[in-house]
């Protein structure tokens, strides 16, 4: 593939294929069936990306173990990489597509999809398709927590609880209503747990709700980690949820929504590369929105760990 053939500082143009060759880019498509949108029919989009030059090679997943082997296994043969599914599937590429540099594209078929969101990707699926087509790539930072990649956001507390009551069924069913279903059943049994986060060499012990770190903008369905949060400014965004009063929460919704939820005093917020989460026992960790890891948990940046076709 030849890069550098237009673009800006935030991303360049991938064009078709290198000299000599009269194809255009050969494009691996992983669908995950489960997904919410899933069972949609993808003809069209198909369609619209042949129609943009692309050649496809299609292969269905059923479990996310399966994504990122794919991806590897595929590598030789293919230019680029398009995932459909939500930010489940994205994530367990994440490996695959550190391992082989591959570019790669979303097509929104999840509940939450916050990356495409993050990403500014239309939900619209011809739309999402077009951006692909266009070719312009951009490099995007990854989180790491205990070597486990994450997009969105990497959590623990109320957000783990809330992943284990969205089953794939409530998520196929009710959507996102199916967020509030789940919440409002975690919220009537939350309660604070005692951690320790270290930051920048100092220690903060807390009584805490939720500490989650981000490296993206949006988690959950379009709550906000940070309203200067960015998925390529090289830093996680911490806050930690310090509530007496779970309930207090829907008050506090809106500034979650817009990010500014760290002007409330039971907010604690934090900007760093890395941080370190430790709690008296094991607590289990939610990364994008599947549980991947428990306490303790290191968290760090990887710069310009990928590459994704957005507007």
């Amino acid at each position: 593939m030849q890069e550098g053939l237009g673009g800006d500082a935030k991303g360049t143009i991938l064009g078709d294929a290198p000299p000599g060759r009269a194809i255009g880019p050969r494009t691996l498509v992983l669908v995950n069936p489960n997904s919410r949108r899933g069972s949609e029919s993808l003809d069209a989009v198909n369609e619209r990306l042949e129609k943009g030059g692309l050649i496809l090679q299609h292969e269905t997943f059923s479990s996310a173990d399966e994504v990122s082997q794919d991806i590897v296994r595929r590598a030789p043969e293919v230019d680029r990489v398009v995932i459909c599914g939500g930010d489940g599937s994205v994530n367990a590429a994440a490996r695959g597509l550190m391992e082989t540099g591959l570019p790669f594209g979303v097509l929104p078929l999840g509940t939450g999809n916050d990356l495409a969101r993050t990403l500014g990707l239309p939900e619209d699926l011809l739309a999402a398709a077009d951006v692909i087509v266009a070719g312009r790539v951009r490099p995007i930072d990854l989180g790491m927590v205990n070597d486990k990649p994450f997009f969105n956001v990497a959590s623990l507390g109320l957000s783990t609880d809330l992943a284990r009551s969205l089953t794939p069924d409530i998520k196929r069913r009710w959507g996102r209503l199916g967020y509030a279903l789940a919440a409002l059943k975690v919220l009537s049994r939350a309660a604070p747990f005692t951690a320790t986060i270290v930051a920048k060499g100092d220690v903060a012990r807390v009584k805490t709700m939720q500490i989650a770190v981000g490296n993206g903008r949006y988690y959950g369905g379009g709550m906000s980690v940070s309203d200067r949060a960015e998925i390529d400014d090289h830093h996680l965004d911490l806050y930690s949820l310090e509530l007496k009063s779970v309930w207090k929460l829907a008050a506090m919704l809106p500034a979650f929504r817009a990010g500014s939820h760290g002007a409330w005093e039971e907010v604690r917020t934090e900007r760093c590369t890395e941080f370190e989460i430790r709690t008296r026992r094991p607590r289990p960790v939610n990364c994008d929105g599947e549980l991947c890891t428990e306490t303790p948990a290191r968290f760090k940046i990887v710069p310009d760990a990928v590459r994704v076709f957005s507007p």
